[in-house]
């Protein structure tokens, strides 16, 4: 009975079966990278508003304290948004007149809420506490960067699992006194893991890695 396959078809399948291991994991770490890029996270992406509030000249500009807007960040798990009041408690007196701000004075008028836009939406399964991130040491500019150089909003972390975790695993390299979690400008010293751990220690900071810690 004559060979019905040619001898190179053994070589010819072998090598078929490595491409094919190499093309699919060569796809999987494309699936992987993709799904962390800011294209699909959309970090470094502004998002539009109903008045383009401009945390740049708020903050750095005007020398706001993040907790004149974001009343609750220390006390409850959400940060909060400023009512129209607040707003007002400046803009009745400067640009109070502003075509700008037109929508600001008429929600102040027609006891109307502005609609804003969440920028650090995180899914519904997800829960967050503000307040305790806040006096464990967590400043605002590790989670939310640089707000204070944003003349619009955009967030610049995933906000996916492997960066949450990555902080609940190495709490020293990210922890920093309580009197400057609201200091936009902070900048880690060099000895940050002895000042990390001698701070993990002294507030009680648990590596907390278990599921229902953040999905309850």
């Amino acid at each position: 009975m004559s060979q019905i396959f040619h001898r190179s078809a053994n070589t010819l399948f072998r090598l078929a079966l490595i491409a094919i291991v190499v093309v699919g994991g060569f796809l999987g770490w494309l699936v992987y990278v993709g799904q962390s890029s800011d294209y699909v996270t959309g970090a470094f992406v502004a998002v539009e508003q109903p008045i383009q509030f401009s945390h740049e000249r708020h903050v750095a500009g005007n020398g706001i304290d993040c907790r004149y807007c974001h009343t609750s960040v220390e006390d409850s798990s959400f940060a909060g948004i400023p009512p129209t009041k607040t707003c007002m408690n400046c803009h009745s007196q400067i640009f109070s007149t502003s075509p700008f701000l037109e929508p600001v004075r008429a929600s102040f008028r027609d006891n109307r809420s502005l609609e804003w836009t969440r920028v650090h939406d995180l899914p519904d399964f997800v829960y967050f506490n503000h307040s305790i991130h806040v006096s464990k040491g967590v400043g605002c500019s590790t989670c939310h960067g640089r707000v204070d150089l944003m003349p619009l909003m955009w967030q610049v972390s995933s906000l996916q699992m492997q960066w949450c975790l990555d902080c609940h695993r190495n709490p020293e390299r990210y922890v920093r006194p309580r009197n400057k979690v609201f200091q936009m400008d902070y900048q880690p010293p060099s000895d940050q893991l002895a000042l990390g751990l001698k701070l993990v220690s002294e507030y009680k900071i648990q590596r907390l890695t278990d599921c229902w810690t953040c999905h309850r």
